[in-house]
């Protein structure tokens, strides 16, 4: 059986093509260009621009050849396309109260463009994953490190098209 490809919405995609694109259009030719400067300075063992250049240089391959990969592996999900608006699926922002009635709004985004600090949640998370299919009223358990903790679900939304 294949693996599903891990989801992303349609902005976060933008984002890693944003990002490869301008790596590829415009850090790399700079770089490239100060290398080809420096090296024809002479002595390359003590040049500071030309060894800078080359890690700079070797730092942006890599990190292009991850967001290749990374793209060519994920799924876009547009969660404004969702059909089953009643429950708990990838793009849905969901608010949740706890024991002690205390709230939080959290969105379900690839692992990509998680940010927990904006309430956005990656799809892999703990929390995310105990989220999946629920529905408003049902009450879910999420093992936390500081332990379990028991939500219940108090709002669905989805982004409109």
């Amino acid at each position: 059986m294949k693996p599903v490809s891990p989801p992303i919405s349609p902005a976060g995609m933008a984002s890693l093509r944003a990002r490869y694109d301008h790596l590829l259009g415009k850090e790399r030719p700079e770089i490239v260009e100060i290398v080809s400067w420096a090296a024809g300075n002479g002595d390359r063992s003590e040049n500071g621009d030309y060894l800078y250049g080359r890690k700079r240089m070797r730092e942006i391959d890599r990190e292009l050849a991850h967001l290749a990969r990374r793209m060519k592996a994920l799924r876009v999900v547009d969660p404004a396309a969702q059909e089953d608006r009643s429950r708990v699926f990838f793009g849905a922002t969901v608010t949740l109260a706890d024991e002690d009635d205390a709230r939080i709004t959290v969105t379900l985004v690839g692992d990509d463009e998680q940010d927990a600090s904006a309430g956005r949640i990656g799809w892999s998370a703990p929390l995310s994953r105990a989220l999946r299919g629920a529905a408003i009223g049902d009450l879910r358990r999420v093992r936390l490190p500081s332990g379990e903790k028991e939500w219940e679900v108090t709002a669905i939304a989805y982004p409109t098209a």
